[in-house]
């Protein structure tokens, strides 16, 4: 069993290590249109050389999974703002993807909480689809659209979850095909367990990114052992490696909360029941912790009977 181990955005070892540099739109109205313009392409520029930064570093720490930020265009899917960040930018973009696509580096988005296809009002799904496409272009101009993925949450309830499903599967309709078949579900910490992902996956031909954090904060009637099998199944569809996200809790009293480091006690029993399974995933660390958690935490499993390091960023598990 292989598994791979990756970071979101942010390298903390690096100095000035953030893409996720911004600029609000009261800022943004504050200059004139020159002068807009200007600091948009100032701080896209920035964000896109710290990714660059970030690339060369995982590579040289042999880190073959990362999140790009969402932040990296200030302003991109704002209606009033509107501006030509491809082509500015489009050939610092192919540039990034060709080291991606050199390195064989696994790369995806995960949009905010405010992506989502469950509302009933029309302007909230326009938003979605405007913001879904916003993170394609990125990927498509980088080239990497064909092996990249972006992942969002089913999303509320609004008091009746059967409806909101329903919408859901309607609303979704609305994205393009290209962009509907770069999208994984994961379940969330309090609304959509990882047995009801499963069935809108599976309804949907999407793959599930299971969240283990999440799934022991808002359990599935069925257990763990039952549901990874058929999770990591949704992945077949589109001939991909299986992803999950791994996380600890802050604390009993913050248990929703992101700790600095991912505890092994505490992810232990999901490798217990993957290991049953013995397939190779991939596994995004949502620390606070970032590449450091990683490393660490790469370096703690890997000292345990019968796991062997097989890169700064991989196991074996025989």
């Amino acid at each position: 069993m292989f598994i791979r181990f990756g970071y979101v955005s942010h390298a903390l070892n690096l100095w000035e290590g953030s893409p996720a540099k911004t600029m609000t739109f009261t800022r943004f109205k504050q200059l004139d249109k020159e002068q807009r313009l200007e600091q948009l392409k100032n701080v896209t520029a920035q964000n896109l050389q710290t990714t660059w930064r970030i690339l060369h570093y995982n590579v040289g720490h042999e880190i073959e999974l990362y999140r790009l930020s969402s932040s990296l265009v200030p302003l991109a899917t704002h209606p009033e703002v509107n501006w030509d960040y491809l082509g500015i930018f489009g050939s610092k973009l192919k540039e990034i993807g060709t080291f991606i696509k050199r390195h064989n580096l696994r790369v995806s988005f995960h949009p905010n909480q405010y992506t989502l296809f469950t509302s009933d009002k029309p302007h909230i799904t326009k938003n979605a689809v405007r913001d879904m496409e916003y993170h394609y272009n990125i990927l498509e101009a980088m080239g990497v659209e064909k092996t990249s993925l972006i992942n969002i949450h089913v999303g509320g309830t609004y008091g009746d979850k059967p409806s909101a499903i329903e919408r859901f599967h309607k609303n979704l309709k609305k994205l393009p095909t290209p962009i509907k078949q770069k999208v994984t579900l994961e379940n969330d910490d309090k609304t959509y367990t990882a047995e009801e992902t499963l069935k809108i996956c599976q309804h949907q031909g999407i793959p599930l990114l299971f969240d283990y954090h999440h799934h022991q904060a808002n359990l599935s009637e069925t257990p763990l052992e039952e549901l990874l099998e058929p999770i990591f199944d949704t992945w077949k569809e589109r001939n991909l490696k299986p992803k999950v996200h791994l996380s600890s809790p802050k604390s009993e009293n913050s248990f929703r909360s992101h700790s600095d480091y991912l505890s092994l006690d505490f992810v232990k029993p999901f490798f217990k029941t993957a290991r049953e399974l013995n397939r190779d995933f991939d596994v995004m660390i949502e620390a606070k912790g970032k590449d450091k958690a990683l490393l660490q935490f790469v370096e703690e499993v890997s000292k345990l009977r019968g796991i062997k390091r097989a890169s700064g960023g991989s196991i074996v598990w025989p």
